[in-house]
């Protein structure tokens, strides 16, 4: 697990939209969510509309965000750049969603599963790593976002995140 305090990982990754995207092109945000997610993942599923909603809303407030896919398309070809494309579109995504073939920004950020997030600060060290909510599928709770959007706004508020950070549970990333 990436511990809190550790300056955010370098990545230059190719993205649905046709361009390229770095760590660096987000320098000015007060605030950057890195999540890991894929197509095929029923957590994913789970959240996608919530998800693109939280982007949304944190593009508002200036915070940056971005989604990676790093399993292997091989044995998940449901999670390639071509159907990175379709799903991004699906569900609204207004977030650069990029693809780490080599699955080298995945190890660099120690990424488990998918959905999987963090959230840096304005200096990119890690103030939250964890889950998006309580909701899973099948239990009935309501997607809320509630564990990522609260930590958002306490380190736009120059607040520390909840001292308890619950890991993200979701489908293991896909290694070669």
């Amino acid at each position: 697990m990436l511990p809190l305090g550790t300056p955010a990982p370098e990545f230059r990754l190719p993205g649905t939209a046709g361009r390229t995207v770095s760590l660096g092109d987000f320098a000015a945000a007060p605030a950057l969510v890195v999540m890991f997610i894929c197509n095929h993942c029923p957590y994913v599923q789970h959240i996608r509309g919530a998800l693109a909603q939280f982007g949304r809303e944190c593009q508002r407030r200036g915070v940056a965000v971005v989604a990676i896919s790093a399993n292997d398309v091989a044995q998940y070809p449901q999670d390639g750049p071509a159907e990175m494309r379709a799903e991004a579109r699906r569900a609204g995504y207004t977030f650069p969603y990029l693809y780490d073939e080599s699955q080298a920004v995945a190890q660099a950020y120690r990424a488990a599963c998918t959905p999987d997030f963090f959230l840096f600060d304005a200096a990119r060290r890690l103030v939250y790593r964890g889950q998006f909510d309580d909701s899973r599928p099948g239990n009935d709770l309501p997607v809320t976002g509630a564990d990522l959007r609260a930590a958002v706004a306490a380190t736009l508020a120059g607040q520390p995140a909840a001292g308890e950070q619950r890991p993200s549970i979701g489908c293991n990333i896909k290694w070669k």
